[in-house]
């Protein structure tokens, strides 16, 4: 009798879907979401109408944060037993600030080929338009929900010297302008995406504080969906400044103002009136 070979694995393919106007899904894309065994998604409703709106009826498999650990070996196993998967999220490209990685992870550990499907992402997107350096970039996704989370984090990007990008939502866009204009200063650099792709898309530059007044005035300019592109502090002075602002904030909860400011100021080679006004 001979040996009966087990199968070979399947593929996980990593699929990018459009951010908004479906004429952005690459034709591999499709040609890979019609043949796979199912199509594992963020939001299965909203996959369901992108699959809909191509004529295609895949099994879907919800797989988001809650349930992406405990999901992972049995996907894991479907693909070493030689079916293959897509893995989707509910817009652009997975793992950009979506869950996913613990799959793709999962799968490379067992030997299984995982192959990107490239497409649109919202973050690289807004990069391109925005008129900013982009050689060299950053990406913090989301940032806290929490203020005071959010300040501290911004305080510790301040003096980051890459072009720096962020995704917000409509409902904290207002206040996570103000806290980069108190974080970053109101004339630092920066560009402000909205709803790409989609109808209402608009694409706003020029100093934070303006964003800010912009942004404020006119209410249609805090709907949607928003990527924040941010120059980073200058090289030299401007680096040097955010980093010495940083320590100050930290410095100040635990000594007097002008001592934070003199520590602060030896530690970063930030001029000492640039921390604290006072004497």
């Amino acid at each position: 009798m001979h040996a009966v070979s087990p199968p070979a694995s399947g593929t996980l393919h990593v699929v990018a879907t459009p951010i908004g106007n479906l004429g952005d899904l690459p034709p591999r894309a499709l040609e890979v979401l019609k043949s796979v065994a199912a199509v594992c998604a963020e939001d299965t409703r909203r996959t369901r109408q992108l699959l809909s709106h191509f004529g295609l009826e895949r099994p879907l498999l919800a797989l988001h944060q809650h349930n992406e650990d405990a999901q992972a070996a049995q996907l894991v196993a479907r693909l070493q037993g030689g079916e293959s998967l897509a893995l989707v999220s509910d817009a652009g490209t997975p793992l950009v600030s979506d869950p996913g990685f613990r799959l793709v992870r999962a799968a490379r550990a067992a030997g299984v080929r995982v192959s990107p499907v490239p497409g649109p992402c919202a973050a690289i997107a807004a990069l391109s338009v925005a008129g900013l350096p982009s050689d060299r970039f950053a990406f913090e996704g989301f940032l806290p929900a929490k203020a005071a989370a959010r300040r501290e984090r911004l305080a510790r990007l301040a003096g980051e010297t890459r072009t720096l990008i962020f995704y917000e939502s409509a409902h904290r866009i207002a206040e996570t302008l103000d806290d980069l204009v108190a974080a970053f200063g109101a004339g630092r650099p920066a560009a402000l995406a909205r709803e790409l792709t989609k109808l209402f898309e608009t694409v706003l530059d020029g100093p934070l504080g303006a964003l800010r007044e912009r942004v404020a005035a006119d209410p249609d300019q805090r709907k949607g969906e928003f990527v924040l592109i941010v120059q980073g502090a200058g090289e030299d002075a401007d680096a040097r400044i955010a980093e010495g602002q940083r320590l100050y904030a930290r410095l100040s909860e635990y000594l007097k103002p002008s001592q934070a400011a003199r520590l602060a100021a030896e530690l970063s080679g930030a001029p000492r009136k640039a921390l604290y006004g006072g004497e």
